[in-house]
C-alpha cells in the first residue's frame, strides 16, 4: 500500500527566510511568509481591557488581511502546520499569533527555532518541534501593552501640558534622559588647568633623542592634576634647569593583547558605528538581510550570519572547529587558538542558550563575496567575519619598555622622575584578522645609571574637557549597562527619539537633544520620575525577564505598575500649568501685519503668526553663519536641513539662487583663513631671516 503524501507547511515571517529555507527542504514541504506581525493591538483606541486583567483586544491589521487569508487557505490544505519565526520573545509571540489566526490548537502547535539558517540547522530543528512556550510569549504580551498603556495615556497629557503631537515611550523616555542630562552635565562643566612637564634628553655621544614626561617626584607619584597651574609647572622646570639626569631603571617585558569576543547585538552596533559610521538602525537592517539570506551565485539563497538580536557570547563547537581550520589555512597554524576560545557575557539577564553573531560557515571569505553583496551589505559581513575569526586566534604579543630617567636638583634635594615608554610589536596574532592602528614606539638602548643630557625642558598646559556627547554607539552601550531594553529595543529607541524631534545629531554625529526633547525630559522628571528613571526602568526589564522564566505573572506586574501611575497622572492634570511655549519678536506678518511669534514644534523652533487661526502664516527660522552667497552677493549663507535631516548650505534667496553645499562654508573660510596666515608667517620668517 502506497504511503500518504505529505504536505508540511511551515510559516516564518520573512519572504526572504522563506525563500532561502525552501531549497534546503523537499517536495513535501511548502515554506510561506507571514509578512511579519498578523495580529495587533488597535491603532484607534487603547485595546486594553484594563478593569478585566489587562486583557489585550488584537486586531488583524489591514495590511496584514491578504497574507492571513492566503495563509489559512494553504494551512487547511496542509497535513501539517509548523511555526518558524524567530527565536527571541517577539518571534515567540508571531508565532502565537499565527497559530490563533489559523485556528490551531497554541498548546499543540507545533514551534521549530534555529540560530543560524542553514541546511543542516533547519534539518536539525525539523527534527525537535516543540510547543509554543506562553512564558515568552507573555513577557512579549506584558512589554507590548506595558508601552502601550504608557503612551496612549501620557502622550495626550503632553499635549495639553506641552505641545500637541508629543508622544511618550518607556523605554525611549529613559533613553532621552540620559541624553538631556549628559547635556546638562556639558553646561555646567568648569574646565580645570592642570599642566604636565615633558623633557627632550640625548645620549652622551649619540644623535639619539627621545621624549619623557614627569611621573614622580621624589617617592610621591605625579597626577594628572597635581601641577594646577603655571606657577608650579614653572617652578619644576627652573628646579631641573641645572640637575644631573642618569638613567634609574630599565623595565623590559612582554605583554599580550587578547582578541573582543565576537559580536552580540549591542557591541556589533557599537562597532559598526565606529569602523563604518553604521547608524543602529542601519546596521540592524543589514544585519537582518545577511541573516535572512543573499543570493549567490553557485548557492542561491544563503543565510551568511547568525541570528542578530542576541547578547549572548555562547559559539557552537562546530563553528570553533571551522574557525580553526580557516585561521591555520589563510594565517598559518602558529595563528590558531587550540581548543578554541570561550567568553562569559557580562550583559545582565543575557539569554545564554543562544549563540553571538558569527558567519554561518567562516569558510566564506569577505573578499570571494565583494561581487555579489551591496557595498554596505559587504562592509558589515566583513566585520562580523573578521571580529569571530579574530576571536579564536592567538593573542598578540608586544615587547614593552619603561625607562626611568632621575633628574637630581642639588639645590633642593629633590629627584625628579622622569619616563619615556617605549611598545614594539612581536608578534601580530589576532591583529592579522581584526587589526587596529598602531605604530611602534622606539626608543634608545640605554643602561641603568648611564649619564644624559636635557636638551629642553618644557611646561605644557593643559584644561580637563567636558564629558562628550553620547554617539549612537556610546548610547548603546549605556542602554545595555543600565539594563534598559534589550537586544531587539537598541535600534527602534535610537531611531525613535530621532524621529519624534526629540533629539537630533550634531556635526560630529553626535546625539544633542532639540528644546522639544529638553522641555518633554523637564515634564516627565518633574512629574513622572518612574517613567525616566533608570533603575525602575531596568527594573521593569527585569520583571519581563522573570515572565519569561515562569517565575512572574504578567497580570500582576502591569497591575503593580498601572495603579499608581494612572493615579498620578490623574492628579497631575489639575497639578500642572501649561508650558508657555511662544516667545515674541520684532518681526511683522507680511501677510496681514500681526506680530510673529516664535512657537516649538516637533522639528523645532519657528516663526507663525500671533493672529493665528485668523491667519495661519509660519516661516522657518534661519540659521544665518555671517557669510554672503558667493554665487549671486545678494543673499546670504544659511544652515538647512533635508527631510532626513541631513544638514547643509544654502542661500537664503532659494528660489531665486540655487546655491547649495554639504560643505560648511564657515569652515571652509576658517581653513582658507589659517592657511593664509602660516603663509604669512612663513614670509616673515623668510623675511627675517
Amino acid at each position: 500500500m502506497a504511503s500518504k503524501k505529505t504536505n508540511t507547511l511551515i510559516i516564518v515571517e520573512s519572504p526572504t527566510k522563506a525563500k532561502t529555507i525552501t531549497k534546503f527542504l523537499g517536495s513535501g514541504y511548502t515554506v510561506l511568509s507571514s509578512f511579519g506581525h498578523v495580529r495587533d493591538l488597535p491603532k484607534s483606541k487603547i485595546g486594553v481591557d484594563i478593569e478585566h486583567g489587562f486583557e489585550p483586544h488584537y486586531i488583524i491589521p489591514r495590511t496584514a488581511k491578504a497574507h492571513v487569508k492566503d495563509l489559512k487557505e494553504k494551512a487547511k490544505k496542509a497535513t501539517d502546520v509548523i511555526l518558524a519565526t524567530d527565536e527571541d520573545r517577539e518571534g515567540e509571540a508571531i508565532a502565537w499569533h499565527i497559530a490563533h489566526v489559523l485556528e490551531l490548537d497554541s498548546e499543540k502547535a507545533k514551534r521549530i527555532t534555529f540560530h543560524e539558517i542553514t541546511k543542516p540547522a533547519i534539518e536539525e530543528a525539523l527534527t525537535h518541534p516543540r510547543n509554543i512556550i506562553m512564558n515568552l510569549v507573555d513577557a512579549q504580551q506584558a512589554r507590548r501593552i506595558l508601552d502601550r498603556l504608557v503612551g496612549y495615556e501620557l502622550s495626550p497629557f503632553l499635549w495639553k501640558k506641552v505641545m500637541r503631537g508629543l508622544s511618550a515611550g518607556r523605554v525611549q523616555s529613559a533613553a532621552l534622559r540620559l541624553i538631556a542630562e549628559r547635556e546638562e552635565e556639558i553646561k555646567k562643566f568648569i574646565p580645570q588647568e592642570y599642566w604636565s612637564i615633558h623633557a627632550n634628553l640625548k645620549r652622551s655621544q649619540t644623535t639619539e633623542e627621545f621624549s619623557t614626561a614627569l611621573v614622580a617626584i621624589d617617592d610621591a607619584k605625579v597626577g594628572k592634576l597635581d601641577i594646577a597651574n603655571e606657577k608650579q609647572a614653572r617652578d619644576i622646570v627652573a628646579a631641573v634647569k641645572d640637575a644631573s639626569w642618569t638613567v634609574e631603571r630599565v623595565t623590559k617585558k612582554e605583554t599580550k593583547k587578547m582578541p573582543a569576543a565576537p559580536f552580540t547585538t549591542s557591541t556589533l552596533q557599537q562597532e559598526a558605528a565606529r569602523k563604518i559610521r553604521f547608524s543602529a538602525k542601519q546596521t540592524m537592517m543589514i544585519a537582518q538581510q545577511l541573516y535572512e539570506g543573499i543570493e549567490l551565485p553557485s548557492e542561491g539563497s544563503v543565510g551568511l550570519i547568525t541570528y542578530m538580536r542576541t547578547d549572548s557570547l555562547n559559539v557552537s563547537a562546530s563553528a570553533l572547529a571551522d574557525a580553526q581550520k580557516v585561521i591555520a589555512k589563510k594565517y598559518g597554524e602558529n595563528f590558531v587558538f587550540v581548543g578554541g576560545r570561550k567568553f562569559k557575557t557580562k550583559s545582565k539577564g543575557a539569554q545564554e542558550a543562544h549563540e553571538a553573531i558569527r558567519p554561518t560557515d567562516p569558510a566564506r571569505d569577505p573578499e570571494n563575496l565583494k561581487d555579489h553583496l551591496t557595498p554596505q551589505q559587504w562592509k558589515l559581513y566583513n566585520l562580523i567575519w573578521r571580529r569571530f575569526i579574530a576571536s579564536q586566534m592567538e593573542h598578540a604579543l608586544f615587547d614593552t619598555t619603561a625607562i626611568d630617567i632621575a633628574a637630581r636638583d642639588t639645590a633642593d634635594n629633590k629627584i625628579y622622575i622622569f619616563r619615556a615608554n617605549g611598545i614594539v610589536k612581536k608578534f601580530t596574532g589576532f591583529l592579522e584578522a581584526y587589526p587596529t592602528k598602531f605604530e611602534d614606539a622606539l626608543l634608545p638602548n640605554v643602561q641603568e645609571k648611564e649619564s644624559l643630557t636635557a636638551l629642553a625642558v618644557t611646561p605644557d598646559q593643559h584644561a580637563t574637557q567636558p564629558p562628550a556627547r553620547y554617539t549612537e554607539a556610546s548610547l548603546v552601550k549605556a542602554l545595555e549597562e543600565h539594563g534598559i531594553g534589550r537586544p531587539s529595543t537598541y535600534a527602534p529607541t535610537i531611531s525613535t527619539i530621532q524621529s519624534r524631534g526629540y533629539v537630533e545629531k550634531d556635526k560630529d554625529r553626535r546625539l544633542l537633544p532639540t528644546e522639544v526633547g529638553l522641555k518633554v525630559n523637564t515634564m516627565l522628571v518633574a512629574h513622572f520620575p518612574n517613567i525616566v528613571d533608570i533603575a525602575f526602568t531596568a527594573h521593569m526589564e527585569e520583571e519581563l525577564d522573570g515572565v519569561a522564566e515562569g517565575k512572574t505573572d504578567w497580570r500582576k506586574i502591569l497591575k503593580e505598575f498601572y495603579v499608581p501611575f494612572h493615579e498620578n497622572l490623574t492628579k497631575k492634570y489639575d497639578e500642572v500649568v501649561k508650558e508657555n511655549m511662544d516667545e515674541k519678536t520684532d518681526q511683522i506678518c507680511e501677510k496681514c501685519g500681526s506680530p510673529m511669534i516664535i512657537k516649538m514644534g516637533r522639528f523645532g523652533r519657528f516663526l507663525a503668526c500671533s493672529n493665528f487661526p485668523d491667519c495661519k502664516n509660519t516661516k522657518t527660522i534661519k540659521k544665518t553663519i555671517g557669510i554672503a552667497c558667493s554665487k549671486c552677493n545678494e543673499g546670504e549663507i544659511v544652515e538647512k536641513r533635508t527631510k532626513k535631516k541631513r544638514t547643509f548650505w544654502g542661500c537664503s534667496r532659494y528660489p531665486a539662487c540655487d546655491f547649495a553645499t554639504w560643505e560648511n562654508p564657515l569652515k571652509k573660510k576658517e581653513a582658507a583663513a589659517s592657511e593664509e596666515a602660516a603663509v604669512e608667517t612663513e614670509t616673515t620668517e623668510e623675511e627675517n631671516e
